[in-house]
């Protein structure tokens, strides 16, 4: 196309006044092509350009958060005491992850954040925490969980909403077990 606004150009206009238009057009067509090549990579895919390249397609983490709630090192605190029965209160935790269940097994990091429990009739909980990983291939990286914890249901899913590190923008879920008052059992499985 500009080729031939060019040749019709050329062929009403005496040649001495083409030197800066035809200079100009050809210009034009380059930065068309590549704006052109530009819109066509964006259009396959939106968001390749922002997207990290990702080190592995899947990741599966399983480690045991000790949320300790007593005793003379708790790492789950409450900053808010709701006005009726347990409704609203509020839970801040730094709590210890763990290769077993055992609170002398390998560290793996910290899940820090806040639940709270969210309903009026029952145990149920709204949570929000970073997962930190200190430890092992993804040292450096965290995962952040969203969800509600119905505590009366033996699994439950929570959403894994993003990370960061080798974790950028991750997607996926966890599996939430209580495997004892004080351990809950997590199982994550992540798309970075």
């Amino acid at each position: 196309m500009c080729l031939q606004l060019a040749l019709q150009a050329a062929s009403t206009t005496p040649l001495s006044s083409l030197v800066v238009p035809r200079f100009l057009l050809m210009a034009c067509c380059k930065l068309s092509s590549m704006l052109l090549a530009i819109l066509a990579v964006l259009a396959a895919d939106p968001l390749a350009m922002m997207r990290p390249a990702a080190a592995a397609t899947s990741a599966h983490l399983h480690f045991y958060m000790h949320d300790v709630t007593g005793g003379p090192s708790p790492t789950a605190v409450m900053v808010i005491n709701g006005p009726r029965g347990s409704f609203g209160n509020t839970m801040v935790i730094d709590d210890k992850l763990t290769e077993g269940t055992s609170q002398s097994s390998a560290t793996v990091g910290r899940a820090q954040g806040y639940y709270m429990v969210a309903s009026v009739a029952n145990l149920e909980f709204m949570v929000n925490m970073n997962v930190v990983l200190t430890s092992g291939p993804y040292a450096g990286s965290s995962l952040t969980v969203l969800g509600r914890d119905d505590v009366s249901v033996p699994v439950r899913e929570l959403s894994v909403v993003g990370g960061t590190g080798q974790f950028r923008m991750a997607r996926g879920y966890v599996l939430w077990k209580t495997a004892t008052p004080e351990i809950l059992d997590l199982e994550i499985f992540v798309n970075p």
